[in-house]
């Protein structure tokens, strides 16, 4: 397994050992152990969720203020462009996001710790996308920043506009919104 560091402190690319042959590849998307000793995070999983979008849907930015989740995010067909926000009030790079392509092809996962805003846009023309969560979904502690902000600036690779949940075209500007302490 091999973790590269990105700009935000704490979120991770974790990039598994792939066998691949001509019958195809096997890797292990999981494993506690190795998770923790590559990465030096104890995480327990609670939550799988499994998401089919079409391109150009845009899910996101969403957290969570209670029951914060922290969450390993990886595209199983398709690719997205995903997407993190630090909301994290004593951060250094609070207000800062970074983006990663997560595909099919690539297999690379992105480990998001509690207190960091989560989105992805669908690149492909369509995208399974699953992430596996540390705390389970709480619909009343869910808050959307907006995908468009522009202090954010973030530079969504969109072929056209996106397809958004009325949840998302909602969203509040980072400015406006409940972030953490």
């Amino acid at each position: 397994m091999k973790i590269t560091p990105t700009a935000i402190a704490d979120v991770l690319i974790v990039e598994p050992k792939v066998f691949a042959d001509e019958r195809g590849f096997f890797f292990e998307s999981f494993n506690e152990r190795a998770f923790a000793q590559a990465t030096g995070i104890q995480a327990k999983f609670v939550q799988d969720n499994h998401s089919h979008s079409v391109k150009n849907t845009l899910r996101g930015l969403h957290y969570q203020v209670r029951q914060a989740q922290g969450k390993l995010v990886r595209a199983v067909a398709g690719e997205v462009f995903d997407v993190v926000v630090d909301l994290r009030r004593g951060s250094p790079t609070f207000g800062q996001w970074v983006g990663n392509h997560l595909s099919a092809e690539n297999k690379k996962m992105m480990w998001i710790p509690p207190g960091l805003a989560h989105g992805f846009a669908v690149l492909s023309e369509y995208a399974d996308f699953l992430y596996k969560t540390t705390d389970y979904w709480a619909p009343e502690h869910e808050r959307t920043i907006l995908w468009n902000d522009p202090d954010l600036a973030i530079a969504w690779p969109l072929d056209g506009e996106p397809i958004l949940a009325a949840k998302d075209r909602a969203g509040k500007r980072l400015s406006e919104a409940e972030v953490f302490n």
